[in-house]
């Protein structure tokens, strides 16, 4: 099973177990959506059923079955929360970043390293390639992105002149 990451537990808020949640999600609505959720801290890994969500400011707050004090609730700040890939929501157009990372980027027939990192600037996102010449910052631009195979984990561009020092 693929794991996604979709959130941070900040700390507890209230004396009934709730955990406010910083979201790492586009769409924070989907929390409400969601029955379970996979903790990591590093050391442990949990498996929490939600018993209720809301959304306040951009924040998610969360009751999870058998958390039912601040002290327990305590116990849980710092951890990511995961969800299954399969629960992820197909997007109409486009990639989403978890599924670039760790593609191996390619020009031609020359491996110019991994996609380690995506910077978002605004006007384009500029995609951070790891490899042999060092670090490469490849803009996410149809003219430079040639194709991306997501399956197989393959993104084929045509960078611009001057991009690569020889």
């Amino acid at each position: 099973m693929q794991e996604v990451l979709i959130g941070e537990i900040l700390r507890p808020h209230g004396v009934q177990g709730e955990v406010k949640v910083y979201p790492i999600t586009t769409d924070v609505h989907r929390f409400a959506k969601l029955k379970q959720v996979f903790l990591h801290n590093g050391q442990e890994r949990r498996s929490l059923e939600i018993r209720e969500a809301r959304i306040q400011n951009d924040l998610v707050y969360l009751l999870f079955q058998g958390i039912n004090s601040m002290d327990e609730a305590e116990k849980l700040r710092g951890f990511k929360l995961y969800i299954d890939r399969a629960e992820v929501p197909p997007l109409e157009e486009g990639w989403y970043y978890f599924e670039l990372e760790g593609m191996q980027v390619y020009e031609g027939n020359v491996c110019l390293g991994t996609l380690v990192q995506i910077q978002e600037t605004g006007a384009n996102d500029i995609y951070v390639v790891r490899g042999d010449h060092g670090e490469i910052c490849v803009p996410a631009l149809k003219s430079v992105v040639k194709n991306v195979d997501v399956p197989g984990r393959r993104m084929d561009v045509t960078l611009p002149p001057g991009l690569l020092e020889d």
